[in-house]
């Protein structure tokens, strides 16, 4: 694991526990999938990635394209292969035809974490359920010195 996704994980790891919000992204306040990944971005970076802007719940379904994607690929590099490697970005569509619409952070092979409606900031296992709905995994820029 590289430095910077060590710290992408440290960072994800000190919001478990932050209670589930739509829109929000503060620690410990509330966030949703979107928000914990903009504000572990800004822990490690020093700065917000970008604005989304309001968007509503079914934000994905109803708007065209595939913004979550195309906002990843803005800031972080896209790649393939199979083996998730801690610190990396994965976002998820629920079905084939939609947009992606979730997101979290590998935290191992197995594991992510994630803002989940219900249950808050979590680290689950990334099992069947969830690896089939994977859309893209992403590294998130390396930290210059």
């Amino acid at each position: 694991m590289t430095d910077t996704a060590a710290l992408i994980v440290a960072a994800a790891s000190a919001w478990i526990g932050t209670p589930y919000r739509h829109q929000g992204a503060t620690k410990g306040v509330g966030c949703d999938c979107l928000g914990l990944v903009r504000g572990v971005w800004r822990d490690v970076y020093g700065a917000w990635p970008e604005r989304p802007g309001p968007y509503a719940p079914d934000w994905a379904e109803a708007g065209g394209g595939d913004p979550l994607i195309e906002a990843a690929r803005r800031h972080c590099v896209e790649r393939t292969g199979d083996a998730l490697q801690g610190g990396e970005l994965i976002l998820f569509r629920w079905r084939p035809h939609l947009p992606a619409k979730h997101a979290g952070i590998a935290i191992g092979p197995g594991r992510f974490i994630h803002a989940y409606q219900g249950h808050g900031v979590v680290a689950s296992a990334l099992v069947p359920q969830w690896r089939r709905r994977i859309s893209g995994v992403f590294r998130f820029p390396l930290i210059s010195d």
